[in-house]
């Protein structure tokens, strides 16, 4: 009776280290699946805010009043589309999901084609707050110079708007496929190349302005 005692216990403990690696190895598997798909996104979103960094840095050599300006319409009127759309596009990817999982492989084509056409006009409703940029914030008290000046670089930033509609679409196309690493290798591409093009049109050329602002626009579509 004891040695079948001995017994159970043994097989009880051996059992309870096989759950243990068991729950340790799904634990580990999963792991590995979620940064899969997490880790592009991840960069991407890393790679948007880079360009923002980037131009910045650039156009602080430029002038003062200017840099306030660009980071004023990027912290808010910018941020403002981009939450919008980004929210709009984050639907597509809940609907190309539930049709990849169903292998109804025809209508992620579909979604995604709606999805342009809905977003792009969302994006069209936006273009006032851009267009009347500096009337926006003189009404709400801000510097006479730097209002002038937002006015502007949100000109500037008008295709932007769309250039969000084209890469967060995609980004959310492609993710519900686990294929979001294209869109990777493309932003750490159009990083390197934004950094080349800000130095070579603004300090290189001495374009100012513009030329800060053409790279801005390049950086924001070449992944799209």
């Amino acid at each position: 009776m004891e040695g079948d005692d001995i017994s159970e216990k043994l097989l009880s403990q051996v059992q309870v280290e096989e759950n243990e690696v068991k729950i340790k190895e799904k634990i580990l598997a999963e792991w590995k699946k979620m940064w899969v798909i997490a880790a592009p996104a991840i960069f991407t979103r890393f790679s948007t805010f880079g360009v923002n960094v980037i131009s910045q840095a650039f156009i602080g050599h430029i002038g003062s009043i200017k840099l306030a300006a660009y980071a004023l319409v990027i912290t808010v009127l910018l941020r403002f589309g981009n939450g919008i759309l980004l929210g709009m596009a984050s639907g597509l990817e809940t609907l190309c999901g539930q049709a990849y999982g169903a292998k109804q492989y025809h209508m992620l084509g579909i979604y995604l084609q709606r999805s342009w056409i809905v977003s792009t006009v969302t994006g069209t409703l936006l273009l006032p707050i851009f267009i009347f940029t500096t009337p926006i914030l003189k009404a709400l008290g801000q510097e006479e110079a730097i209002a002038e000046e937002a006015g502007v670089i949100s000109l500037w930033l008008i295709p932007v708007i769309y250039s969000f509609i084209a890469s967060y679409t995609c980004q959310m196309f492609l993710q519900a496929q686990s294929k979001n690493m294209i869109i990777t290798y493309l932003a750490a591409c159009t990083l390197v190349i934004h950094i080349f093009l800000s130095w070579l049109l603004t300090v290189k050329f001495k374009f100012g302005m513009t030329g800060a602002m053409t790279s801005t626009l390049l950086a924001y579509w070449l992944p799209s």
